[in-house]
């Protein structure tokens, strides 16, 4: 019954993984099964088959699944994340990618100063500048980088953006090359706590989806969320 998951887990990880072992990027790449809208048995039977990563956009709908799921899944928080929900998911996720702004960011520490934990968290920048996605701009994420740098709960990991739709690999590469040129110029300016060592290494670059993870990963993205590619019949 589900074993079009299987078929399309082993397929797309072997693409991305090719992708990633002829780049050479550093480190290791995380194949994220997105899992929005997902039910739970879907999502414990692609942990069956060899994912460990997983990500969920919604705080109440991650709330309704999490009883069900796999005790060892990781899971990532990677929608829009509104300040009142932080609370819900601070001691859940082992890492959210969404954070765009000091409201935000300052919550996420509040509630981790509160469960005596330092969240792993994702700067999202909006490189194409779209005024529909989330995102700070990247004229705006220094400001935004040097504020979070000072907070004690919290840990910069890298950064994460959200491609425009595009009409080909060529389109994708062009944006995703454009944000890791950016990625490369912040990282090497060192705001983000280097030298209190809360940093991993390599530093973490989520991008690229169901449509776009191979170009991502040829433009140097560690981790790419690909959800409808996988479940889909």
């Amino acid at each position: 019954m589900r074993e079009h998951i299987k078929t399309n887990i082993n397929h797309l990880r072997s693409l991305a993984q090719a992708a990633f072992d002829k780049r050479g990027t550093a480190g290791e790449l995380i194949f994220l099964a997105a899992t929005k809208s997902v039910p739970p048995e879907d999502i414990n039977f692609a942990a069956s088959c060899g994912i460990t990563h997983i990500g969920e956009n919604r705080v109440q709908e991650l709330s309704a699944k999490l009883p069900y799921l796999y005790p060892n899944l990781k899971i990532h928080f990677i929608g829009k994340l509104q300040t009142n929900k932080v609370k819900y998911i601070i001691d859940k996720v082992c890492l959210i990618h969404s954070v765009d702004n000091i409201r935000l960011a300052t919550e996420i520490n509040r509630q981790a100063e509160k469960k005596n934990i330092v969240m792993d968290i994702l700067l999202e920048v909006n490189i194409a500048e779209e005024e529909s996605k989330s995102g700070t701009a990247p004229e705006a994420l220094w400001e935004l980088a040097c504020e979070v740098a000072s907070m004690e709960n919290i840990r910069v990991c890298g950064l994460m953006t959200m491609g425009p739709v595009c009409h080909s690999e060529s389109e994708y590469e062009k944006v995703f090359s454009k944000m890791y040129d950016f990625f490369l110029d912040f990282w090497e300016k060192k705001v983000h706590n280097i030298e209190r060592g809360k940093i991993p290494a390599p530093p973490l670059l989520s991008m690229g989806m169901s449509d776009s993870f191979v170009p991502a990963i040829n433009q140097g993205a560690n981790i790419v969320r690909v959800g409808s590619a996988i479940f889909k019949t």
